[in-house]
């Protein structure tokens, strides 16, 4: 999901968040500003063909110490404040499965492993998932079922932070596995009520988990085509709905005008929809949001459809009820961005968007590439980076002056940073309910405790289910995470350092209570014959 950036000084973080904001919304496009050296610059909004960017420089320098007081977030001298909430036993287990994760041989292999023939044998398919359960499983998923995820949340609030509940399910195919995918997010949401009050910040829905995945293709070839073809194309089972494109957005996936729904096709989407309203129902009676996953752009199309559908629908207030997610890696992430954003202004909604880098890249290229047209991806990382910060900028400022929500599931210390001082700077904290900063479990420890502890609202992003039903997740993520975990020490410096610290303290505590065991009672040592 995430992706290493290359650091950023700290004068250059002052400047760019120094924005200088409109008291009202303006009609004229937000521009983000930087000021170095009395040189201004202005950056193009999200709304331009062009991606976002920040002013940034080529160090690869860590050091998160800031030089003014007042912009200090993290402090990871303090190793015991970070790690105060999390047992010396978990803390030994997390360091020794993030040393194994970050071995890229190691990862290699085990993926190459369970994706072989031999998991077809029995006996070894036995051995192999019972090791993984009680590794990489146990480290990154928070249980079997919502019991033993419950109790997951539970330690996770007990420590000041939140959870985002995913049940692990993967792609469609028929009706009768999208019924059964579609009852478990209801039980799902459904099972927040026994748990402590506000203790789940999120339920998270995977709308390929409630609709044929063949379907969403068609649903996305048809909006792709319409968009490009207004005044030509009809869509007579399309709901009102928030801006799904830009002009920088991929067509490629549509080269020629698709057939028209069947009516076998427009019933599917109507129970597709309908799955999704008996979620959100279920989500207003339990008084918990609703985010929606991103996917592949030759689907994702048909997922915007379905989430801002219902963002119309459900979205009322101050606090959207349900959100979808925007991937940053994506050139045409901040037009979509503010162009939604926009629509949703002029309606009178709050929307929600939970801001991601991405997690197609190769494959989204590598179908780019096969067509012989421009990949959707940022040509570079940096670009990408620039890309998640000025999107975050512009909808902290958005949010700071009126309705909406904002998800930063990031794993860069860098722009957590940059988002956490610009939301002090404009005064959204733990209690707006504004913003809420989100990594997966068993990710980027440091980073949430340091933001917890800097009085930010942190959810980690919970994948539930049998070992055998995520393994599919567990497979992505250590594709998707293997360079981040090999690259990013952080959390295994400091757990080292803490068990250290730990260890050290007990080593003189027995020391101290082995001299006042051996002292006489009037103070003189006991001598032993």
């Amino acid at each position: 999901m995430a992706m290493t950036t290359n650091g950023l000084s700290n004068k250059i973080i002052r400047s760019f968040i120094r924005r200088v904001n409109s008291p009202t919304h303006s009609p004229t496009p937000p521009r983000f500003q930087t000021t170095q050296k009395n040189q201004t610059t202005t950056i193009f909004a999200p709304q331009t063909p062009k991606p976002l960017q920040t002013v940034t420089n080529n160090n690869n320098n860590n050091n998160v110490t800031n030089e003014e007081t007042h912009d200090t977030i993290f402090d990871f001298e303090d190793t015991k404040g970070l790690f105060s909430s999390v047992t010396t036993g978990k803390l030994l287990r997390s360091a020794a499965n993030l040393n194994l994760a970050a071995v890229e041989p190691v990862v290699d292999l085990g993926m190459w492993v369970m994706r072989s023939k031999a998991m077809e044998v029995g006996l070894f398919k036995d051995v192999v998932l019972g090791t993984i359960k009680h590794t990489s499983y146990e480290h990154f998923v928070a249980g079997a079922d919502m019991e033993e995820t419950g109790q997951t949340v539970k330690k996770l609030w007990e420590s000041g932070l939140r959870g985002m509940l995913d049940y692990g399910l993967e792609h469609a195919v028929d009706n009768e596995s999208c019924d059964l995918n579609a009852d478990q997010f209801v039980n799902t949401v459904e099972a927040t009520q026994s748990l402590p009050p506000t203790s789940v910040s999120f339920v998270v829905v995977k709308i390929t988990a409630i609709c044929p995945i063949s379907l969403l293709k068609r649903v996305s070839d048809l909006l792709r085509w319409e968009y490009k073809n207004p005044s030509s194309t009809k869509l007579p089972w399309k709901l009102k709905t928030l801006p799904i494109f830009a002009e920088t957005s991929p067509f490629y996936h549509t080269l020629v005008e698709p057939s028209p729904l069947t009516s076998e096709e427009q019933h599917d989407l109507e129970l597709a929809h309908q799955r999704l309203v008996n979620i959100c129902n279920k989500s207003i009676e339990c008084n918990v949001p609703v985010v929606i996953d991103a996917e592949d752009t030759s689907i994702q199309p048909g997922i915007d459809y379905f989430t801002y559908s219902a963002a119309v629908m459900y979205n009322k207030g101050e606090k959207p009820l349900v959100s979808g997610t925007i991937q940053a890696y994506l050139k045409d992430a901040g037009e979509r961005l503010y162009e939604t954003k926009k629509a949703a202004d002029k309606m009178g909604l709050p929307v929600g968007f939970k801001l991601v880098r991405g997690a197609y890249m190769w494959s989204e290229s590598k179908l780019a590439n096969s067509l012989g047209v421009d990949s959707p991806i940022h040509n570079s990382i940096s670009e990408t980076h620039d890309c998640y910060n000025g999107c975050a900028s512009f909808m902290l400022d958005e949010v700071s002056n009126g309705p909406g929500g904002l998800i930063l599931a990031t794993h860069n210390l860098e722009s957590a940073k940059l988002a956490a001082l610009k939301a002090r700077e404009l005064g959204i904290g733990k209690d707006s309910e504004k913003l809420e900063f989100a990594s997966l479990y068993g990710m980027s420890e440091a980073m949430t405790f340091g933001l917890r502890n800097a009085g930010f609202g942190v959810s980690k992003y919970l994948p539930f289910g049998p070992v055998d039903q995520i393994m599919p997740y567990l497979l992505r993520r250590a594709e998707e995470n293997k360079g981040l975990l090999s690259s990013s020490n952080l959390d295994r410096q400091l757990m080292t350092k803490e068990l250290k610290r730990r260890f050290k303290a007990y080593v003189g505590q027995g020391l101290v209570d082995t001299e006042t065991r051996l002292k006489s009672p009037a103070g003189s040592i006991m001598k032993y014959n």
